[in-house]
C-alpha cells in the first residue's frame, strides 16, 4: 500500500512541477516573443548593433541572447515556487539555487548552442525560433524535474514547516 501512495504522491508531485513550469514557460515565452518580435526591429536595437563590434557579433544570431533572457526569467520563477510548493523544501536556499545553478552551468550552453545551431540551420522553415524553444523548454522540464528531485532536494522534501504545524 505504502508503494502505491508514493507513486500517487510522486505523480502528483510531477503534475505540480509541470504546472509551475508551465506558469515559467508563458513568462519564457512571453518574454521570447517580445525581445524577437518587439525588439530586434527598433532603430535603438539597430544602431547598437551598427555602433558596438561586440554586441553585434552577440546578436548575430539572435535566438541565443533572447533566450538566455527569457530562460534566466523562468527559472527563478520556477525554482522559487517549486521549492516552496511541489517539494516543500526546508533545504538551505543558498545551496539549492547553487545546485539548480550547476544544472543549469550544463544545461544553458548546451541548450544554446543547440538552438542557435537549429535556428540557423533551418531558417527557412517558418517559425523555427519558437519550435526549438518549445522543445528545449520540454527538455528543460523534464530534466530539470529529475535533477531536483534526486539531486537538489533529495532527503530534503516535505521538510518546510507551516506556521499552523508548529
Amino acid at each position: 500500500m505504502e508503494n502505491s501512495d508514493n507513486k500517487k504522491n510522486n505523480i502528483f508531485q510531477f503534475i505540480k512541477f509541470a504546472l509551475f513550469s508551465a506558469s515559467a514557460g508563458i513568462i519564457q515565452v512571453v518574454s521570447f516573443t517580445l525581445m524577437n518580435e518587439l525588439l530586434m526591429g527598433t532603430a535603438f536595437m539597430q544602431n547598437l548593433i551598427a555602433e558596438n563590434e561586440t554586441f553585434a557579433k552577440i546578436m548575430t544570431n539572435e535566438y541565443g541572447p533572447f533566450y538566455l533572457t527569457a530562460l534566466l526569467l523562468s527559472v527563478i520563477w520556477n525554482f522559487t515556487f517549486n521549492r516552496k510548493f511541489t517539494f516543500k523544501s526546508a533545504a538551505n536556499i543558498p545551496v539549492a539555487m547553487l545546485k539548480v545553478l550547476g544544472f543549469y552551468v550544463i544545461f544553458t550552453p548546451v541548450s544554446t548552442l543547440l538552438g542557435n545551431y537549429f535556428t540557423a540551420k533551418f531558417a527557412s522553415v517558418g517559425a523555427i525560433e519558437y519550435i526549438v524553444l518549445a522543445v528545449t523548454m520540454l527538455c528543460n522540464m523534464i530534466t530539470e524535474y529529475l535533477f531536483c528531485k534526486f539531486v537538489v532536494y533529495k532527503n530534503q522534501e516535505n521538510t518546510a514547516v507551516k506556521a499552523e504545524d508548529k
